[in-house]
């Protein structure tokens, strides 16, 4: 029986491909990478910078790095959607290859979107990109990953949301967090302090300018060093000490209810048939 949700590995770092047909409910999170996915059947609802959205089958799907989202299900139906997650240093480095003068500044403009052309370019990648290791073309897959993305540019805005948007309070809340997310010593109180405010205020703050407490977003931010670090090759009991979590087991658990997957089938998965 094939797994609900699946990671696959592609000829191309800093390029995730994954499969899903689940009626599981993700909570708000955040991904370090950009995400671009098709929705192959069902209905799918999500929180985005724009609201709460809807996608259907055909529909494209887009999310920013660092942009809270959530996910479920229509009507409690499973649903099955493909999706390619892109480093941003990834992506940057394909949209320069396709014109050296592109703006640093990128991010999609539209949560949902549709566009046949885009749709056929996504196929043909996501073929490339998930083919066995027997039938394995990188070059087609660069190929099809450069014409995809592209494309995705009629889909794009350079006013990419980030942390100099935010109020000064919280700015450099921002600024303790992400010199170290993985560090014991970033508390509430010691957030509270550096900054001014109450930490009730702190956490108010947080909420309003970015739809996660300082907790939350901390944690989410550990998911994503923990990805990063197991998909390097680090074990898991070293990636969850470096990234700031008790144990492999409080990784485990909290990796699984985000990307769907345990991290050990994370690091296991291979190439489609």
């Amino acid at each position: 029986m094939p797994e609900p949700i699946r990671f696959h590995r592609t000829p191309l770092a800093g390029v995730d491909a994954m499969t899903a047909t689940t009626a599981r409910s993700f909570p708000r999170h955040i991904h370090d990478q950009y995400g671009i996915g098709v929705i192959d059947s069902g209905g799918h609802a999500s929180l985005s910078g724009r609201g709460q959205v809807e996608a259907g089958p055909g529909s494209l799907i887009f999310v920013n790095p660092g942009e809270v989202h959530d996910g479920r299900p229509i009507a409690g139906r499973p649903r099955s959607w493909r999706m390619f997650y892109v480093d941003p240093i990834t992506m940057d480095e394909l949209r320069t290859d396709i014109d050296e003068d592109a703006m640093a500044s990128f991010a999609f403009a539209g949560p949902v979107f549709s566009d046949a052309t885009l749709r056929r370019l996504f196929d043909v990648a996501f073929v490339h990109a998930t083919a066995t290791s027997g039938s394995r073309d990188t070059m087609g897959c660069e190929t099809s990953i450069l014409r995809l993305t592209e494309r995705i540019k009629i889909n794009s805005t350079s006013k990419r949301r980030d942390l100099t948007n935010a109020t000064p309070c919280i700015q450099r809340a921002l600024e303790l967090i992400h010199a170290d997310p993985s560090s014991a010593e970033i508390t509430l109180a010691r957030l509270a302090k550096e900054t001014g405010i109450s930490k009730y205020q702190l956490i108010r703050g947080f909420v309003r300018e970015l739809g996660l407490t300082p907790h939350a977003y901390i944690h989410q931010l550990r998911l994503g060093l923990a990805r990063r670090l197991i998909r390097a090759g680090t074990g898991l009991a070293d990636a969850a000490i470096s990234a700031g979590f008790f144990d492999q087991s409080h990784l485990t658990h909290s990796f699984a209810r985000q990307f769907g997957v345990t991290p050990r089938r994370y690091t296991s998965v291979e190439r489609t048939e």
